[in-house]
């Protein structure tokens, strides 16, 4: 087996169980709601999603650490909550059982469930291996029916080796254009996509499925000869990244095409296969630092389709520190060929401010 191919086997698999999950509560619990109260979907989501692949990084790696959003606390009060989640992961453990031989017996009780999501407490570093994860990258894109993502990393000695990311919303085809309308109500029908990559060793895509995994393609960026042809990806939410500032750094390029916005790491597997072509995230705050399970895996597949990802200062960005990336501004991703170019424009944008 190639290096890292049993931990990127188990992250597809327990990623695929999980979204599986999450697109199990969307249709059950969510229906449009924006609620976001503390027995939400999304909550309820979050928990199992959780649960189930620090279940699946637990019974292969038993001594790896794990840094994740959720804890159990909340759980451990809440009886009607606890027996709402529970019920979805048992759910989600039989229907998936082809992947249960390689994902360990799975979670036998409660008890079990809470044990799980726990494990998430690591404070991240520079040392050993670490699994980064978020259950339910995009919040509101998942309760809107719109993008959203499951993501999991594993950085050893502080570098990302493998990411996953679960895009139940996306569409299946690598040659689907971006469009206006992906932040709300996408359809099951031709959508979801699990991406991967290891370092190294290239990036793909590949159908969701249920159990075993469907055939995988290879995926890169769009070769861009004019950066005014681009596409830019940028978040929905105008509190997350400037929209004001993207407008100006994409008039400086030459670049006409409306952006595409989208919650989560959606953003990054997007342009990795080529649908889009530029992610920027510009600060907002000059305090706000960003979590590491909201980019360590898009970072790793972007590179490995052939992109280069930095901060806004033009530094990599550094999974190291702790559970967020301490020491790195924003976030600048495009094609290799073309990144400097962008790059010199946010900077110029940036300093006029």
């Amino acid at each position: 087996m190639s290096s890292y191919a049993k931990e990127l086997q188990v992250a597809q698999l327990a990623v695929q169980r999980a979204a599986i999950l999450t697109k199990r509560v969307f249709h059950e619990k969510a229906k449009g709601t924006v609620s976001k109260d503390d027995k939400s979907p999304v909550t309820i989501g979050d928990f199992g999603a959780q649960a189930l692949i620090i279940s699946a990084l637990k019974a292969s790696f038993p001594d790896d650490e794990i840094v994740a959003e959720e804890e159990a606390a909340q759980l451990r009060q809440d009886a009607n909550l606890r027996q709402t989640i529970w019920d979805l992961v048992k759910t989600a453990q039989l229907s998936d059982s082809a992947a249960e031989g390689l994902l360990g017996g799975g979670i036998k009780d409660e008890e079990t469930m809470l044990t799980m999501i726990d494990y998430g407490n690591s404070k991240g570093g520079a040392k050993g291996r670490i699994w980064a994860i978020d259950p339910i990258d995009g919040t509101k894109g998942f309760l809107r029916g719109g993008q959203y993502a499951v993501c999991l990393a594993l950085m050893v000695d502080g570098d990302v080796k493998v990411g996953v990311l679960g895009c139940p919303n996306l569409p299946i085809d690598d040659a689907a254009p971006l469009s206006g309308g992906m932040e709300s109500g996408q359809t099951d029908e031709g959508r979801g996509v699990l991406f991967s990559g290891v370092l190294g060793q290239g990036a793909t895509s590949r159908p969701l499925t249920t159990g075993v995994l469907a055939t995988e393609k290879s995926i890169s960026m769009r070769a861009i000869t004019d950066i005014a042809a681009a596409t830019f990806c940028e978040s929905v939410e105008a509190g997350h990244s400037s929209h004001g500032d993207q407008a100006e750094i994409a008039k400086l390029l030459g670049i006409t095409n409306p952006s595409v916005r989208m919650d989560s790491q959606a953003k990054y597997a997007s342009i990795a296969r080529g649908a889009g072509d530029i992610y920027l995230r510009l600060p907002v705050s000059a305090t706000y630092q960003e979590k590491i399970w909201d980019h360590a895996a898009g970072d790793l597949i972007v590179r490995e389709a052939g992109g280069a990802v930095t901060d806004i200062h033009g530094k990599p960005l550094n999974f190291s520190i702790g559970r967020t990336l301490a020491d790195n501004k924003g976030v600048v991703a495009a094609p290799a060929a073309a990144h400097a170019q962008v790059l010199e424009v946010v900077q110029e944008v940036l300093a006029k401010k």
